[in-house]
């Protein structure tokens, strides 16, 4: 008896904790604020575009971590594709996501190294992704004694830095953006959850901080 009281405790937390949930976003920080130009009329140039998607459990993990394409947002590609059409003078593009086994795969180096110096510009996106273990312990530990009914709230960080560099390797623009994802868990906010999903939330602030970045070097005539 004792144990299948034990056994529905534990189904209740977990079900309770998957389903229980509302997502918020913050604003884009350190967003562009000047006027935003077009350069349709400028000569097309190739463009190389380097990804990499990193995450850190901040008191956990000893060193940042690549993501693996299971880790990674799915949707990227489509919110990439999207955010590109800022960029009025692109000719022609390729993309490279990078990833941790690429440290046993010379092949794969050097065919990146290649295409750096083929394209007109090579633009570096570095998607970091960091939370606090400790701040995830005790906001646990406060959710499972309440039963989930004490809101607790587990915040994701990104920092988004961006480099765009010319054939010979030389930088040419640097850009950063910041936001933040906050899960808040509630045995009542299941109510609100299919309104304030995660996945929507950090998708919409991929969007916006590529389209961001991308309207920034299109009106600081970077591509040219």
């Amino acid at each position: 008896m004792k144990g299948k009281i034990i056994a529905s405790l534990i189904s209740f937390i977990i079900i309770t904790a998957i389903s229980s949930c509302a997502s918020s976003k913050s604003d884009l920080g350190m967003a562009y604020k000047g006027e935003v130009k077009r350069n349709p009329n400028t000569e097309k140039v190739s463009v190389y575009f380097i990804f990499s998607h990193v995450k850190e459990t901040v008191g956990y993990d000893a060193i940042p971590k690549l993501e693996n394409r299971y880790q990674r947002l799915s949707g990227f590609d489509d919110i990439f594709y999207e955010a590109n059409k800022k960029l009025s003078n692109i000719g022609k593009y390729a993309t490279y996501i990078e990833e941790a086994e690429d440290v046993n795969n010379p092949k794969k180096r050097a065919e990146k190294d290649s295409l750096m110096k083929v394209y007109d510009y090579t633009i570096k996106m570095r998607i970091e992704k960091k939370n606090y273990f400790a701040r995830w312990a005790a906001g646990s530990i406060v959710s499972i004694i309440s039963a989930t009914i004490i809101p607790v709230p587990y915040t994701k960080y990104y920092t988004v830095n961006t480099e765009v560099l010319d054939r010979s390797n030389k930088l040419v623009a640097k850009y950063e953006r910041n936001f933040q994802i906050t899960n808040w868990w509630q045995l009542f906010l299941s109510v609100a959850y299919p309104f304030h999903p995660e996945t929507r939330k950090t998708e919409e602030m991929y969007l916006q901080l590529l389209r961001d970045i991308f309207n920034q070097i299109e009106s600081d005539g970077i591509l040219k």
